[in-house]
């Protein structure tokens, strides 16, 4: 069977008719640049799909989004931002675009996010070293799942730190039936192509107040002032998205609560089908409180599980990015690193990766990362524990529920 069907893919966003029509609309109509009718329309959808009750700027990516949060938020040269460990850099690289320093908190296990209480430790510890508070905090819905919100807030306002949602994975996650980025000052969305809608790359920052989004948008369009000519009194950057992008993100946005439906679905069917396979945790939602879109199912592989092939598991190195992500990467300098998945965990995804199946590993927690070995970090050992342990198998719209029962004969194939 694995040799008739199709490579079955992480996640991929699923296209619509309703794109073509949007893009040939502003192609009639010559709005093939960063702004126009397809731009505020999408905003305008965004802006009612999370709540109506806060403005919505459409950006170049996720990343531009939370490069431009922490700057409105006032955060520069010497300055520290709390940021969540355990997520993709692009949460943690805007913070040293600004040339401040990103100080890294660690997950509690339930929910794989932020820990509150370490969150207030880390906030009291740098008071008491450097004589100011950081300037934001940015928790991150790991793989869609709503962090413990409500106490990350309690802590930011008591110390009276803005907090930067970066909800770039969890669009149309809720908490306490509450959409993610709509509870901190700033909210970050991403559109990228493996994301829940995607609008090829793009973004979108969830703003205050329409005087907020007049100055985003101001700093989003290379900080131009209003002379006849080109004057620049502040450093500006080009994130604005363009009408084409937008255009597929309309088209998008008729889709996206089937696309979120379709996720969760395919995590339901993933823990039915994995409920009697041993060594094999699903992570879930802690509790009603927590309603994630799923946008990656995740497991967990238990440390005493044996896995068909793990005595040969890092031998062979990596040709390329894991998965055939786009761009260019670096040949690897060594088979292993510092801190790497457990054998058993590389196994299975060699195993599933021979019988066509994409999955990869937890993200590599930021606190291990070569790039920030001198940064301040405050750790408990979860994230390190779920990053060894940790798989994420597909969950995207394409991937149907034979697709999920054929993943999991694979997973229960490949154990010993």
């Amino acid at each position: 069977m694995s040799g008739e069907r199709n490579r079955i893919y992480l996640c991929l966003a699923h296209m619509s008719g309703k794109e073509q029509q949007f893009i040939k609309e502003a192609f009639d109509t010559n709005w093939v640049v960063p702004l126009g009718p397809n731009v505020n329309a999408f905003e305008e959808d965004l802006k009612q799909f999370t709540g109506g009750g806060k403005e919505v700027v459409a950006l170049a990516s996720g990343t531009a989004a939370v490069h431009l949060a922490l700057l409105a938020c006032g955060v520069g040269p010497g300055d520290e931002v709390l940021v969540q460990s355990f997520t993709f850099c692009a949460s943690s690289h805007p913070v040293t675009y600004l040339g401040a320093t990103p100080v890294f908190v660690d997950s509690e296990p339930a929910s794989w996010n932020m820990d509150p209480g370490l969150l207030e430790k880390a906030i009291e510890e740098r008071i008491a070293r450097t004589g100011r508070k950081p300037k934001a905090i940015v928790p991150v819905a790991l793989y869609g799942m709503p962090y413990r919100i409500d106490e990350i807030m309690s802590v930011a306002d008591k110390y009276g730190i803005p907090v930067i949602e970066d909800a770039a994975e969890g669009f149309g996650s809720k908490f306490d039936g509450r959409v993610l980025g709509t509870f901190g000052k700033y909210g970050v969305l991403s559109f990228n192509g493996n994301k829940m809608i995607t609008t090829s790359g793009g973004g979108a920052l969830i703003c205050p107040d329409a005087e907020a989004k007049k100055q985003i948008m101001f700093y989003a369009t290379q900080a131009r002032e209003a002379y006849p000519y080109y004057q620049h009194e502040q450093i500006g950057y080009n994130y604005r998205m363009s009408n084409i992008c937008a255009g597929i993100g309309r088209g998008q946005m008729t889709v996206a609560d089937e696309h979120i439906a379709h996720h969760k679905h395919v995590c339901r069917l993933y823990k039915d089908l994995l409920s009697g396979i041993q060594g094999v945790e699903l992570h879930e939602n802690p509790s009603p409180r927590y309603d994630s879109n799923y946008w990656l199912c995740t497991i967990l592989l238990d440390p005493s599980l044996h896995v068909k092939g793990e005595e040969h598991a890092y031998e062979t190195a990596v040709e390329g990015a894991v998965g055939g992500a786009a761009g260019v990467t670096h040949a690897a300098g060594a088979l292993h690193t510092a801190s790497e998945p457990n054998p058993n965990v590389e196994a299975m995804r060699m195993a599933l990766d021979a019988a066509g199946i994409e999955s990869r590993p937890l993200w590599k927690p930021m606190h291990l990362q070569p790039v920030y070995a001198r940064n301040p970090a405050y750790v408990n050992g979860a994230s390190e524990s779920l990053f060894k342990r940790g798989l994420c198998l597909p969950s995207g719209p394409y991937v149907s529920d034979e697709d999920v029962q054929y993943i999991v004969d694979q997973i229960r194939k490949a154990r010993e």
